[in-house]
């Protein structure tokens, strides 16, 4: 399934009557709800939930492979340090816009609850919420870069 018709999903479900598309094929699941803000219509939002991620891809026997460095390097943990990770696959934002203030500097303290970054995904903007009480000890991620599902965006000094 590509973009374009995953685009067309949405719009179905934003227009039509239909609260929930879900689509399941061999190595993916997707699932698009519209979360209904009044009763005739109007100002619907879907809301896309990926249920599971796509397969990796299989790379033939006889592909030659080359060794690529890993565009992040594992940053080294302390045992005390909490790792907010990206609950997704997007590009990372620290600030709401280019003009705005950052949404956590190294030092800050934050509480459950505070936005952190923002991570967009398939033209949406997700909110990062941190779920832990602490003080920034550092930011792994440079801004309006890609990141993977799971890679460590902050460490952490829990409170």
């Amino acid at each position: 399934m590509n973009i374009q018709e995953i685009q067309d999903l949405i719009k179905f479900v934003a227009k039509s009557q239909v609260s929930e598309v879900e689509i399941e094929k061999k190595d993916f699941k997707i699932t698009i709800k519209s979360e209904m803000k009044s009763k005739g219509g109007g100002n619907d939002q879907p809301i896309i939930v990926q249920a599971a991620a796509p397969a990796p891809l299989a790379i033939p026997a006889a592909a030659p492979v080359t060794a690529v460095a890993p565009a992040v390097a594992a940053p080294e943990v302390a045992s005390n340090l909490i790792e907010i990770k990206s609950p997704m696959i997007g590009t990372f934002y620290r600030s709401s816009g280019p003009d705005k203030d950052l949404f956590v500097n190294v030092g800050d303290t934050i509480g459950v609850g505070d936005t952190v970054c923002i991570i967009e995904a398939m033209k949406l903007f997700n909110e990062i919420e941190a779920e832990v009480i602490g003080k920034i000890v550092k930011v792994l991620v440079d801004d309006a870069t890609p990141v993977e599902y799971d890679q460590p965006l902050f460490l952490v000094e829990p409170a």
